[in-house]
């Protein structure tokens, strides 16, 4: 072959590409960033079975008496209340509600940590689990979840 100027043009083993070792070099690095990736740990709450008698046999006013309730409207606001305090205290953000369910968890000084989500049940799967996430985190020992409708309760 020859070029505009007259030059011949070799075509030979040279010019092709050898991939080998780029399709080495791809291997070598998807086995490090395996190796090395971080693995999140999924937390989880153990749940013990509820009898059908013994669900039955509990009133809400029961199980709000010596425990902490952190109530989620149907707006994904947090409402949360404790024995001692005299009336519920507003938390919009699932920051505000970690750090108004720590002064919650504080407030009951050595009596045993119960914990009530009362979760409507237009509210977001993501706010209840917060819920449920921040009362084990401030040590609450037993947590309790129940949904709740808007005509079945007054505030």
């Amino acid at each position: 072959m020859a070029d505009a100027e007259g030059r011949s043009r070799k075509t030979s083993a040279e010019d092709d590409m050898d991939l080998t070792p780029m399709v080495d070099v791809t291997f070598l690095l998807l086995i490090f960033f395996m190796i090395t990736a971080a693995f999140a740990l999924q937390k989880a709450l153990e749940v013990p079975p509820v009898a059908d008698d013994q669900a039955a046999s509990q009133k809400l006013d029961d199980l709000e008496v010596d425990s902490v309730v952190v109530r989620i409207d149907a707006d994904n606001i947090f409402w949360i209340g404790a024995p001692k305090w005299d009336e519920e205290q507003k938390a919009p953000s699932i920051q505000d509600m970690l750090v108004t369910l720590r002064e919650a968890r504080e407030s009951l000084r050595g009596k045993s940590a119960k914990l009530l989500v009362q979760a409507n049940g237009d509210s977001r799967h993501e706010f209840v689990v917060a819920a449920l996430d921040a009362g084990s985190g401030v040590g609450m020992e037993e947590i309790r979840l129940m949904s709740y409708e808007d005509d079945e309760m007054d505030f």
